[in-house]
């Protein structure tokens, strides 16, 4: 599977062989829907907290009489029926992480760069390195190349100068190779990946 390589420049630089059997499958949306479903639940903090019965110190004198009131028996004002008592059944701190297969892990991977391959959202870039650390430079360069909304994957380190430059542009990020993952490839309409890029993660998928 060949495409086409270009440069920041928008002037093509040659042409590079995908491997099919990373770059070449057909996407499972319920593979990609596990692996984001997992992200997801990773970056939860957790930290939601609310006094419950047992939280709230209120008396413990009974509430009314037993009998004849009118109204229903009380022992304890931390219920949750009484103003300043405890919630029932809250949110508590807890972890929200889940397992899944690193098989699948990796396969949801795989069907992520498949699925930007297959709708003709994939642009290889000879490198992402920059002279200087200039927005204006780089945007007008991303703007040759109909990048608006993008990630871009670079080699295993980016480059000082350009992760500054595309660090003050909307709907644009940088990552190194190994930080390559489904959430951000999905969430961004195109993918830019630079030849070390595709190397890395070739190897890495391989």
């Amino acid at each position: 599977m060949k495409i086409d390589v270009t440069t920041l420049a928008a002037k093509k630089s040659g042409s590079l062989t995908l491997d099919a059997g990373v770059f070449g499958l057909e996407p499972r949306k319920d593979i990609l829907h596990r692996m984001i479903r997992y992200q997801l639940a990773k970056r939860r903090a957790g930290t939601h907290f609310v006094q419950e019965r047992g939280d709230v110190k209120k008396t413990n004198k009974r509430i009314g009489k037993q009998k004849g009131g009118g109204t229903a028996r009380h022992g304890n004002g931390s219920v949750s029926q009484f103003r300043g008592g405890g919630k029932a059944h809250g949110p508590r701190v807890r972890d929200h992480g889940h397992k899944l297969p690193r098989k699948v892990r990796v396969m949801a991977l795989k069907h992520a760069l498949s699925a930007k391959v297959k709708s003709g959202e994939l642009i290889i870039l000879d490198d992402a390195v920059l002279k200087a650390a200039k927005t204006a430079d780089l945007k007008k360069s991303l703007g040759k190349l109909g990048l608006e909304n993008a990630l871009i994957i670079s080699g295993a380190s980016v480059d000082e100068n350009f992760a500054k430059a595309a660090r003050n542009i909307p709907n644009v990020d940088v990552l190194p190779s190994v930080g390559a993952n489904v959430y951000d490839i999905l969430r961004r309409h195109k993918l830019v990946l630079t030849k070390q890029a595709v190397t890395d993660l070739e190897a890495r998928l391989s």
